[in-house]
């Protein structure tokens, strides 16, 4: 990579602190126990340990559920196996100058998840294709389920998001939780991908050949970076019935984003020059009016990122556009996790013509204080 980004920005005094106190939100809403993290994560004197200290835990994990299943204990080895793929995914979060040693850790994450879900969900589909590598995972007991594709980000994967999977699960909706180019275990062998909805095309095209799923009923949550991809897919993708977007970009602008996401942006593109020209096509301006699904637009209003316009904007732009905004919630939305994600789940599932067919949700601020859930 001949315009690779320059990471010296990771062992600026004090970086460490504040990585990890804006990552502690995304770590619980990822499904890892706060204490655990602190554990871990205290002590780091340049962000450059963060990969090590990370995966070493997540090894823990690993050998436990190894041992677990060495004496039969299944759903402890299955839980285990889980907690080590989400640390693996979580080493995975700071740019890394070793780009094989990045898809190592990435590799890691998703062998762990498949160990995990064949002793917990042993029904679960491994679906690959062309730009797209996860799990499809059915709802017990429902047959012909409609499916939720789930959409990572900019530094996340298909290893990430396991609260959104098991809301929409219990809501009795399938779910396809992805690595699309560029992404967690494809990260080392593509870059992201623009025309995101050609991905999504190949995935509804694939669950379509899928037992106990109807592929005619097909919706997109798209989470962070994701939520612009899910949006394009929105636009392009006709076969999708609903969208929502959970703290995503309207607009980039190169100049104005921090140092993190622009080394970020530059290896999951393929080098600085790929990255700054991805970053000219991150707006929605162009794709507001070709949406015509149900959009449900989430935002916190603790999300606030340099160069990064919200996506709030979009759902002032798309006829019949939602819009679920929550004051005290940050980017994902990991410090209200209550306040977002039922109602989410409830509106997707609603979407597809599932059990709990509702109304809209009422736009604008959810309730604050000691009685807000």
């Amino acid at each position: 990579m001949t315009d690779a980004p320059d990471l010296s920005f990771l062992d600026t005094p004090g970086l460490p602190a504040a990585f990890v106190a804006e990552t502690r939100p995304r770590a619980h809403g990822a499904g890892l126990d706060l204490y655990a993290y602190d554990r871990v994560t205290a002590g780091l004197r340049s962000l450059t340990e963060w990969p090590d200290v990370c995966r070493a835990a997540a090894d823990r994990h690993r050998a436990a559920g190894a041992a677990a299943a060495g004496e039969g204990r299944t759903r402890t080895a299955g839980e285990a196996y889980r907690t080590a793929a989400r640390w693996y995914h979580l080493a995975g979060l700071v740019p890394h100058p070793d780009r094989a040693a990045a898809a190592r850790i990435a590799a890691a994450a998703d062998r762990a998840m498949g160990e995990a879900l064949a002793l917990l969900e042993p029904e679960a589909e491994r679906l690959v294709g062309e730009g797209f590598a996860g799990w499809l995972r059915r709802p017990a007991g429902v047959r012909r389920a409609p499916v939720v594709v789930i959409v990572p980000g900019l530094d996340s994967g298909k290893e990430e998001f396991h609260r959104v999977a098991e809301a929409l699960l219990a809501r009795g909706t399938a779910v396809f939780a992805m690595d699309g180019p560029g992404q967690g275990s494809l990260a080392a062998t593509s870059t992201f991908e623009p025309d995101y909805h050609l991905v999504v095309g190949r995935v509804i095209d694939t669950l379509r050949a899928c037992g106990d799923v109807d592929a005619s009923r097909v919706a997109v949550i798209g989470l962070s970076l994701g939520g612009w991809f899910a949006a394009t897919a929105a636009a392009r993708e006709p076969r999708l019935r609903a969208a929502a977007l959970v703290s995503g970009p309207y607009r980039l602008d190169w100049d104005g984003v921090v140092p993190f996401v622009r080394a970020t942006l530059a290896q999951r593109c393929g080098g600085t020059a790929a990255a700054r020209a991805f970053a000219r096509r991150v707006d929605l301006a162009g794709l507001a009016a070709a949406i015509e699904v149900p959009l449900l637009v989430v935002e916190g209003g603790e999300d606030r990122i340099p160069g990064v316009t919200n996506a709030d904007l979009l759902a002032h732009q798309v006829d019949g556009a939602e819009l679920l905004f929550v004051p005290h919630g940050n980017h994902l939305l990991g410090t209200a996790l209550a306040d977002w994600l039922p109602a989410t789940a409830d509106w997707l599932t609603a979407r597809l013509d599932g059990p709990l067919a509702t109304g809209p949700l009422t736009p604008g601020p959810l309730p604050t204080g000691p009685d807000a859930g």
